[in-house]
């Protein structure tokens, strides 16, 4: 299994195929992923443990345990744990390349 420690957390990719990609993702209370988007995948967030802030397209989401949020292809977006409590979710990714590379970050909190 992939894993991946990011200042903000950790991501542990479950599943991983030519047509999707699926991860479970851990915010650490307090902190945030860069604002980004995508040129070759959409996503689906499901949240499994706390409470998110989603910005997408500079609209805030709140979304809670049991709720989900579609990141439509090339949407800017960021996800937040405002929260004192550790935030899991489980992303699908679908499109036609899922690499890391992806990522066009606009905002990043780690100058990266």
């Amino acid at each position: 299994m992939e894993i991946g420690d990011r200042p903000w957390g950790k991501y542990y990719v479950l599943q991983d195929e030519p047509t999707f990609k699926v991860k479970r993702i851990l915010v650490n209370p307090g902190q945030r992923l860069s604002y980004q988007y995508h040129h070759k995948r959409q996503e689906f967030w499901t949240i499994v443990q706390g409470e998110a802030m989603v910005i997408l397209d500079d609209a805030e989401h709140i979304v809670k345990y049991g709720e989900s949020i579609f990141i439509p292809l090339g949407a800017r977006h960021r996800i937040e744990n405002r929260t004192g409590e550790p935030l899991v979710f489980v992303e699908v990714q679908t499109g036609t390349y899922f690499g890391e590379d992806d990522i066009i970050r606009i905002q990043d909190d780690y100058a990266r």
